[in-house]
């Protein structure tokens, strides 16, 4: 019982979390513009930079990773606390780790959805990586810190973040099944990588055909 209302709850919690639409709020808020009608017509941070500059762009970032840390850090934090109720008590088959293991796999990839798939966009919204770093850093430290610094390298080398943002998801997928991590662990960032780079198929298409714009550059028509 205890797992499954971890799991709904988190899910909720977590997917409302990732939904809020920070970039789309920005340009609201500071121009009036429904920032998907401009540049690439994203409401990630990148595409902020280019439509409102640098300082929305930061806050925008900002705000995005703290929400993956938000889902993670609830999930951990309500599990044990509903533990604390007789009633529900988790089956002796199943240990608090790995309950709160598996109900963190969940709510990453809810908060992931959240933030790809907002219901406040109509379903719409940015690519997840922002996000998805935030989740990293709260599941596993060394995870995180090790995907910021492959996105920093390769952005510093070729200074497209698309490009950056799908090799710091390989990187992700990569170390979290070198390091010792909880098999749920492992699935949310497999899985989560993957969904990222499916998200920048638009993007895989423009650097094929070698369109896609560098971090200050306008995207090519």
């Amino acid at each position: 019982m205890v797992l499954w209302i971890a799991n709904v709850l988190g899910f909720v919690v977590a997917y409302l979390l990732g939904s809020i639409p920070t970039g789309y709020l920005a340009g609201k808020l500071l121009k009036g513009i429904d920032i998907r009608e401009h540049g690439s017509k994203s409401v990630g941070a990148t595409n902020v930079l280019r439509t409102l500059g640098k300082g929305p762009a930061l806050v925008v970032l900002l705000v995005d990773v703290l929400k993956g840390v938000a889902a993670i850090v609830f999930v951990r934090w309500f599990y044990p606390w509903l533990c604390t109720f007789p009633s529900l008590t988790p089956p002796t088959s199943l240990d608090m780790q790995a309950g709160i293991s598996w109900a963190v796999c969940v709510a990453g990839l809810a908060v992931l959805v959240g933030h790809s798939r907002s219901i406040w966009l109509n379903f719409t919204g940015g690519k997840s990586a922002a996000t998805g770093l935030g989740m990293l850093l709260a599941l596993s430290w060394p995870v995180g810190v090790g995907t910021a610094l492959v996105f920093s390298a390769v952005l510093a080398v070729f200074r497209i973040v698309s490009l950056s943002s799908m090799l710091a998801a390989l990187a992700a997928i990569i170390l979290i099944c070198a390091l010792d991590q909880p098999a749920p662990y492992r699935l949310l960032v497999i899985a989560g990588g993957l969904y990222v780079i499916v998200r920048h198929r638009a993007n895989i298409q423009r650097l094929r055909a070698g369109t896609e714009p560098h971090l200050g550059q306008g995207r090519t028509k």
